[in-house]
């Protein structure tokens, strides 16, 4: 993008202020604001005026689930099904993994966090290792989509690389980045990280897929002849990628998308949890969950929202393209965000100033109108790391994979 394009860009959007020190930058410096620029979607500035009001829910009702026992009388049909998408080429994986490990003290992407207690045993390891088992299972790989931010990029594509993909084969790993969004202050201007950069964040869990399609990915998706992608997050150690059951359960209930669930540990767990909103699929963040619908109990007497998500899910690309040519519900997160004054001094605030733009995987099931709701076993595939210690945590994790056969 030239300069003159970038000026008119701005200007159209009321964010001519970028360009302020646009003269005292280095070639490689306005290169690089004049990319971040062009990339940049400065129309999400404009909803600043709504606030960070959540959008008013609808209906909730409880969603039925499938149970373990259910799952366990159709095992074997259900895993046929899958293998058999498997084999054809028909299923893809998306690892969310732009992620870094501030939180467990690591400076590096989340992925490279050793979890190991005698040996190295790395977070990417422990993913691509479970992965594998569908590959020896079936005979055949399935295609890894990457998705990793600006922030991880290269130190992600270096260490995988370097440690050879943990024997996955290279040919069916493909890296993107997420699409980022600006971070603006209340009125929507955006704020300036340094003189030749913007303020911005990932877009997101739910702008995966339009971060796939806007990276060119989607050509190898369809080049590839798949037809179903399962996305899941970095930093659960223990999920099933690809599992053939949940891939074969999915299709045969002609479900637009599948959520593998877990029950919950206690009323007041903080996961999400699925339901009906106005009769369609979606998932109720634990922080909404009202003391009446953490109580309420089922038809058998059970808790009615008792099924946590992983965020592990199955979609069919078909539906993934329809999503993305909608406008997708856009969540504004009120945040401190450091910036540069007009003097062009750093400012690093004590309270929230301004606002970040997301948008949400849960929105993208909310405009399917069908999920199936595919119970796993906690002990087996939910082992979260978010934390150094505690709840949730490195320390946790580690016990559950040593319970599952690990050797750390």
């Amino acid at each position: 993008m030239k300069y003159e394009e970038a000026l008119k860009k701005v200007t159209e959007y009321g964010q001519e202020h970028v360009l302020q020190f646009f003269a005292e930058l280095s070639g490689d410096e306005k290169e690089t604001l004049l990319g971040q620029i062009e990339q940049t979607d400065f129309s999400v500035l404009a909803k600043a005026s709504q606030g960070d009001k959540e959008h008013n829910r609808g209906v909730i009702t409880p969603i039925p689930a499938m149970k373990l026992s259910e799952i366990e009388g159709k095992k074997e049909l259900y895993t046929e099904k899958g293998i058999e998408m498997i084999r054809a080429g028909k299923v893809g994986a998306v690892l969310l993994a732009g992620g870094m490990g501030t939180r467990l003290g690591s400076d590096n992407p989340k992925g490279m966090y050793n979890i190991g207690l005698t040996k190295e045993v790395y977070i990417f390891e422990r993913i691509i290792r479970n992965l594998l088992d569908v590959v020896e299972l079936t005979g055949c790989y399935v295609h890894l989509f990457i998705m990793t931010s600006e922030k991880n990029h290269e130190k992600t594509v270096a260490f995988l690389k370097e440690k050879k993909f943990f024997g996955y084969d290279e040919n069916y790993v493909t890296f993107f980045l997420q699409d980022m969004a600006p971070a603006s202050d209340y009125s929507g201007k955006v704020y300036m990280e340094t003189k030749g950069l913007m303020s911005a964040s990932p877009n997101g869990n739910g702008g995966w897929f339009s971060s796939m399609k806007r990276g060119g990915v989607l050509d190898i998706v369809h080049k590839a002849g798949i037809e179903w992608l399962n996305i899941f997050a970095v930093d659960n150690v223990l999920q099933r990628i690809a599992d053939p059951c949940f891939v074969g359960a999915t299709a045969i209930n002609n479900c637009a998308v599948g959520a593998k669930v877990i029950r919950k540990a206690a009323p007041d767990e903080k996961v999400g949890v699925m339901c009906l909103e106005d009769g369609r699929p979606s998932i109720v963040e634990y922080y909404e969950l009202t003391e009446e619908l953490m109580n309420a109990k089922d038809a058998s007497g059970e808790p009615a929202y008792n099924y946590g998500v992983i965020l592990n899910y199955l979609f069919r690309v078909n539906d993934l393209e329809e999503i993305v040519s909608k406008e997708m519900p856009l969540h504004i997160v009120e945040k401190k965000i450091p910036y540069l004054s007009e003097a062009g001094e750093t400012v690093k605030p004590e309270t929230p100033n301004g606002y970040k733009y997301e948008s949400l995987v849960l929105d993208m099931i909310h405009m399917l109108d069908s999920c199936l709701v595919f119970e796993v076993v906690r002990e087996k595939e939910f082992a979260p790391i978010k934390n150094a210690t505690g709840v949730d945590s490195v320390e946790s994790a580690r016990e559950l994979l040593k319970l599952n056969g690990v050797e750390l």
